[in-house]
C-alpha cells in the first residue's frame, strides 16, 4: 500500500490488488488495519480512519479514507450524492471501439452481486461511461467513468456484455493474469475537500506488472489519458 496524500482530514492511498479494504473473517492484511498502524506509527495513540467507498479485493487503485468523523460524513454524503468522479482503466477481452454508456440493474442476491431486470424489487440502476483507448487483438483497453457504485458494477457490466475484464475468472474471462489480480484499477479520483474550498484530484499509474502484458500503443494511450488528468499540489 502506498500512501498518496495526508492531512488532517484526509488519508488517500494507493491499494494493491490482493489487498482487502477492510478487515474480514480471514484476518488478511487490510487498508484499514494498515493505514491506522501507519497513523500510531506517527504518535497518535488513537486514530480515526473512516471507510467511505471500497475497492474490491482484486481490483488496484486509489482509495479514499477520512481522518475524522466529520469528514467521513462529508464525503460519504459526497459518493452517495454522485458528486465525487471515479476514472478506471480496464483491459477486456475481446474488441470495442469508439465511446458509449452502460445501463443495467444490479442486485445482491444470496449475497452475491448480479445483473437483474429493471423490474426486479432489489435491482438498483447502474450506470458508467466508457472509452475504448487502443485496441489489440482480443482485447481492449478500456477508460471507464462510474456514475454510480454498485458492487462489482464494472465487473458485471463488462461480462454481460461479453467482455469480462482480464484476468477475472469469476465473471468468466479465460485470459489468465497474475493470482488473486485482475486487470481492473482505479486510476483517478475527485472530491471535494471535507473543509477547504476547492476540489481535490488524486492520481494513481496502473500497477507497474501490467507494463509486461501492455503493448507500447496501449501503454501511451493511458500516459496521454494520465497526462490529462489534474493531479494533487
Amino acid at each position: 500500500m502506498t500512501i498518496l496524500h495526508e492531512d488532517s482530514e484526509l488519508f488517500i492511498v494507493r491499494k494493491p490488488a490482493g489487498l482487502l479494504a477492510q478487515p474480514d473473517r480471514t484476518g488478511d492484511p487490510d487498508v484499514l488495519t494498515l493505514g491506522k498502524r501507519h497513523l500510531r506509527q506517527q504518535g497518535i495513540d488513537e486514530p480515526f480512519l473512516g471507510l467511505v467507498h471500497r475497492l474490491d479485493r482484486p481490483t488496484s487503485g486509489v482509495m479514499a479514507l477520512a481522518r475524522t468523523s466529520a469528514s467521513a460524513r462529508a464525503l460519504s454524503r459526497q459518493f452517495r450524492e454522485r458528486t465525487v468522479e471515479k476514472v478506471y482503466v480496464a483491459v477486456v477481452e475481446g474488441t470495442l471501439q469508439g465511446i458509449g454508456s452502460w445501463v443495467d440493474y444490479i442486485a445482491k442476491l444470496d449475497r452475491q452481486p448480479q445483473i437483474v431486470s429493471p423490474e426486479h424489487p432489489e435491482g438498483k440502476r447502474a450506470t458508467l461511461d466508457w472509452q475504448a483507448l487502443h485496441t489489440a487483438p482480443n482485447r481492449t483497453l478500456l477508460r471507464l467513468q462510474l456514475q454510480t457504485g454498485r458492487p462489482h458494477q464494472i465487473r458485471l457490466q463488462a461480462a454481460e456484455r461479453g467482455h469480462p475484464v482480464s484476468g477475472d475468472s469469476r465473471y468468466g474471462a479465460t485470459e489468465t493474469w497474475r493470482d488473486g489480480e485482475i486487470m481492473l484499477h482505479h486510476t483517478i479520483l475527485r472530491v471535494d475537500h471535507p473543509t477547504r474550498s476547492r476540489r481535490e484530484t488524486f492520481v494513481a499509474p496502473v500497477p507497474e506488472a501490467w507494463g509486461a502484458t501492455l503493448s507500447d500503443d496501449m501503454q501511451a494511450a493511458l500516459q496521454r489519458m494520465l497526462a490529462q488528468a489534474r493531479p494533487h499540489a
